[in-house]
């Protein structure tokens, strides 16, 4: 009862949804205008073409920047290439806070890691920074990166507390959620061998509520910076991690079951929004688990279910688990050891409905606030065992927040096997239920610690097999809505990448990019008669830089394709502040918007984050060594011009 009520609360202020349609894939015809089709109108007409960007002008790209910013970037990014020091950097870092001090200590790090990675300790301090990029084109998504300094055992502690019940703890109850939804000590600290996202660990509701003080602080530093700014939240920060589980369990438990059943009538193997239940069938199916009578089950499908079609989509069949619907009390299982049927929706306490509501209450402040603000929410994803929830939480936010614009922004991990269908199913529902889409793609945070969980667990892995099968997921998710961006004028998307490659997958022709990626040349590239390129066999670059012959010039048009304009800001790009400037001020400074990953808070306590940006930095070295050799070539040209104490303007 109380997780069927979880939903509820966020809703309570909905209509009733809109019928559902009788095909998936079908777009409805939008209304006439420039939000409907593009390219028509004089407005449309007279604007300017997509802008082309060079990511090779590295006159351009660090035009913001001046020289010893430049050297300082180059000693970072060194630094973290290098294996020595990486193994050590956590006693670095003791012993330099030990010898000078704690106020040189600080300052040193102000002028090496911290003054790369962090924008500065507190609210006004940030500001300069924030407007001094707005100047050249590129945004905020703000971040305050402050965690607690737990140890391992504390961290596994504290996991293990909050993932549990009170009759678990005690050795009087065993969890009936599935084992790779259960929690598992030697996985308790949920910051090892994740290198780029924030880690929060339960303590208590007041602890919660100061997370959420800290959200609407944030909210309010990038409303006052910016008029067009971004905050990054966690769910894991706003409640107890155990309700995301259980619910988690639910989702997995009730999408398992449709796919069950599909197999069992002849439809295994189809794409999510190609697989339909015939209605007949399932009646018959529920009537054969004893769960209600023939006209219970009859009246149930006949109100949820489009009568024209006569089947049930994966989409109608997740809306089953609603407290507006009677069904949803009946609801069962096979449990997938014993063969027998289970409530699907049982096991909460009333503590349980107590954490569920407090998490939603939070939520719904947090989007209030930000909808109040100007400021957009991008919903963090996490582990795969708690993301079926996170996601499902965040569309209600959707739901509510997202009815004239893209105010919440889900996440999408395409390392993970199922992202693909993920994001074409809520794409779906969006169109259906008339609310505005909005999605950060990301290849993923947590790829090494999922791996090693799904081997020790005994569960399937869910990542994808190799890193090209990721990019090609990226790629395929991000092309699926980038087609829907065509057709709707009010979805949006955020390519959140410091990968050349998906930038040029989102801007280059389908047709040139059909012919292999446009891999960017490297700094000794050389053009030949006919448009060929040449490089040094000598330079250095990973051969992924190496551009191979193709005559003329590149153009960036894919975007003109679709009908889309960078002045529709629909399509933004997202990098993390201290990486990839080539990519973002050269995105921003053509008018496209770009954002930073803003984090900050005080030196000590964001010293964990900056641990994981060196070790994210040593973890993709090819694309450092890339940003190095840009750096080092921009240095040299101003050494070379007399521009060496360049300030920009």
């Amino acid at each position: 009862m109380g997780l069927r009520r979880s939903v509820s609360v966020v809703r309570s202020t909905l209509p009733r949804r809109a019928p559902l349609s009788t095909s998936p894939a079908t777009r409805e015809q939008p209304p006439a205008g420039r939000e409907a089709v593009r390219g028509r109108g004089a407005a449309e007409a007279a604007r300017p073409p997509v802008p082309a960007v060079d990511f090779g002008d590295t006159q351009a790209a660090y035009r913001s920047r001046r020289s010893w910013e430049l050297a300082r970037s180059l000693l970072v990014l060194r630094l973290c290439a290098s294996p020595a020091l990486l193994a050590r950097h956590e006693q670095l870092f003791h012993v330099a806070r030990r010898l000078p001090g704690q106020r040189l200590f600080d300052r040193l790090m102000k002028l090496t890691f911290y003054g790369q990675f962090v924008a500065g300790e507190d609210q006004e301090s940030i500001r300069p920074l924030i407007q001094h990029n707005r100047a050249f084109g590129v945004g905020s998504i703000l971040d305050y990166s402050v965690e607690e300094d737990l140890s391992p055992a504390q961290a596994e502690h504290r996991e293990m507390e909050a993932c549990t019940s009170a009759l678990e703890r005690d050795g009087h109850g065993t969890s009936k959620r599935e084992k790779q939804l259960q929690a598992h000590r030697a996985f308790g600290d949920r910051r090892d061998g994740v290198v780029s996202a924030p880690t929060y660990f339960y303590a208590s509701e007041a602890k919660c509520d100061s997370h959420l003080e800290m959200f609407l602080h944030c909210i309010e530093a990038s409303g006052g910076a910016s008029d067009d700014g971004f905050l990054a939240i966690k769910l894991t920060a706003l409640g107890r991690p155990q309700f995301l589980l259980q619910f988690s369990d639910v989702l997995t438990k009730w999408r398992r079951f449709f796919h069950q059943m599909a197999t069992e009538q002849g439809k295994a193997g189809l794409a999510a929004l190609d697989t339909k239940l015939e209605v007949a069938a399932l009646q018959e199916r529920v009537l054969k688990m004893g769960t209600a009578s023939r006209t219970e089950v009859e009246d149930w499908f006949t109100v949820e279910t489009p009568s024209a079609s006569g089947t049930l989509d994966l989409l109608a069949w997740g809306g089953l688990i609603d407290s507006r619907t009677e069904l949803s009390k009946h609801l069962v299982v096979p449990n997938t050891q014993t063969g027998q049927l289970e409530p699907l929706l049982s096991g909460f306490t009333e503590e349980d409905e107590r954490q569920r509501a407090r998490m939603l209450q939070r939520m719904d402040v947090l989007a209030q606030k930000a909808s109040a603000e100007g400021v957009r929410l991008m919903v963090d994803a996490e582990q795969s065992y708690f993301q079926p929830a996170i996601s499902r939480l965040t569309l209600e936010l959707q739901r509510r927040f997202n009815a004239q614009r893209p105010l919440v922004f889900n996440t999408y991990q395409c390392y993970l096997q199922d992202a693909y269908d993920n994001v074409t199913l809520d794409v779906e529902l969006a169109r259906r239920e008339g609310w505005c889409f909005g999605a950060k793609l990301v290849r993923g945070a947590y790829m090494a610690q999922e791996r090693a969980r799904a081997l020790e667990v005994g569960c399937e892995d869910p990542i994808n097999p190799t890193y090209e099968a990721t990019n090609a997921m990226y790629h395929r998710c991000l092309n699926y809505i980038l087609e829907e961006l065509k057709h709707n004028a009010k979805a949006a998307v955020m390519v959140a990448s410091h990968n050349e490659d998906t930038v040029r997958f989102t801007l280059c022709s389908r047709s040139l990019w059909h012919q292999g990626p446009p891999q960017m040349m490297c700094t000794e590239a050389r053009p030949l008669p006919g448009g060929a390129i040449t490089t040094s066999a000598g330079c250095g670059c990973p051969s992924r830089f190496r551009f191979r012959s193709r005559a003329g010039p590149l153009r960036l048009t894919r975007m003109e394709e679709l009908g889309l304009h960078p002045a529709d800001r629909q399509v933004y790009f997202g990098q993390l502040l201290g990486m990839c400037d080539h990519i973002s001020f050269l995105l921003g400074q053509a008018g496209f918007p770009a954002y930073k990953y803003v984090p900050y808070g005080p030196v000590m306590e964001v010293l964990p984050y900056l641990s994981r940006r060196a070790q994210e930095n040593s973890a993709v070295m090819e694309g450092t060594q890339r940003e190095r050799q840009l750096l080092w070539r921009e240095l040299k040209r101003r050494l070379r011009t007399g521009s060496l104490f360049h300030r920009w303007a």
